[in-house]
């Protein structure tokens, strides 16, 4: 099952970060935002967490909760969030359950090699738990302002 627009999340619950399980139903009452991104400590993966680090406040402030997904392990997770000094919570997704309701695993090209990947995406919830906006194969430059922006603009 993919997760389309207007729908809510599935249930289940996954591994994350400061040893929490990652359960739609924790987060009602607030927007999730969750993004999806291939590997930790990679160029663009690294940009595109310090963003969202560096406009937690501005989400905050708008009732919305950032929450980064990948199919790295804990460990990987806790360092990766340790050295950006990151204030939010990774999924370590490493049976792919989020990345299959989301539908973001796609095969991608590295070094003359299809091989299958994370296609960087990002999906905005309202406080219900309701699906109201998604990027798909976006690019890091800009992207956190624009959530941030739809984020604040949703009621």
């Amino acid at each position: 099952m993919t997760i389309k627009i207007g729908q809510t999340m599935p249930m289940c619950e996954i591994p994350a970060t400061s040893n929490l399980t990652f359960s739609p139903k924790a987060y009602q009452g607030k927007k999730l935002v969750l993004y999806f991104y291939p590997k930790d400590s990679t160029p663009g993966c690294t940009v595109e967490a310090g963003e969202f680090r560096d406009h937690i406040d501005a989400f905050n402030q708008a009732n919305a909760l950032v929450v980064g997904v990948s199919r790295d392990n804990l460990r990987s997770h806790e360092n990766f969030r340790q050295k950006l000094g990151l204030p939010f919570e990774l999924v370590a997704d490493t049976e792919e359950k989020l990345c299959t309701i989301f539908n973001v695993i796609k095969m991608k090209n590295m070094y003359g090699k299809q091989v299958r990947g994370v296609d960087r995406s990002t999906f905005l919830f309202d406080s219900k738990g309701v699906l109201q906006k998604e990027w798909r194969g976006i690019k890091v430059t800009g992207h956190v302002a624009e959530v941030l922006t739809a984020a604040k603009a949703m009621s």
